[in-house]
């Protein structure tokens, strides 16, 4: 009446989706806490620890690549938008341009997503700059944040996540935008 065998099968089947699944998650969320600490390690101006906190998250991603996802519960496209944030914030410190999508082996929307959470980052460094008054890379920020908006610009976003996230830029760029303006009127003399 029940083939015993196929219900044997199927618990099995069952049991391997949720081992896959817990190992994506927690990948994921190795993925994204060695982000967070990547860029910590930036704003703190040490930037050889977020290098290796960057190299330690390759590592990892490579790994979830290898993993199949399509039990994923999106944990993967979170950990790979964090790895674009933070491997494209640790590489304009250390070498002054944005990393390419191709460079980290991601897919574009994850590369996009990542790159709309990158310009808090540099909104946030662009402030320590000006405090600081390292005013000459608060400027490079503001040029890489304006070419960001102006890539954006070009897509033709429908109303989604990236479409949503895609709207942090400008007012991060507006941010950036109105600390350069400051110090521009504090530069000029009073008459």
């Amino acid at each position: 009446m029940i083939d015993k065998k196929e219900f044997s099968e199927m618990r099995k089947e069952l049991e391997q989706r949720d081992e896959t699944r817990e190992k994506v998650i927690a990948q994921s969320r190795e993925i994204i806490t060695l982000s967070k600490q990547a860029i910590y390690a930036v704003h703190r101006k040490d930037l050889s620890t977020g290098v290796k906190k960057l190299a330690d998250m390759k590592k990892q991603v490579l790994a979830l690549q290898k993993i199949d996802i399509s039990l994923d519960t999106n944990m993967a496209t979170v950990a790979y938008q964090e790895y674009a944030e933070a491997a494209a914030y640790v590489h304009f410190a250390e070498k002054g341009v944005l990393v390419s999508r191709k460079a980290l082996g991601i897919d574009g929307e994850s590369y996009l997503m990542g790159l709309c959470d990158l310009t808090g980052e540099l909104m946030r460094k662009a402030v320590d700059d000006i405090i600081n008054k390292n005013y000459e890379h608060a400027y490079k920020i503001r040029e890489l944040v304006t070419l960001i908006y102006g890539e954006f610009l070009q897509f033709n976003l429908r109303n989604g996540e990236l479409r949503k996230k895609s709207d942090q830029i400008k007012w991060n760029l507006q941010k950036v935008e109105d600390l350069i303006y400051d110090v521009e009127m504090k530069k000029r003399p009073s008459k």
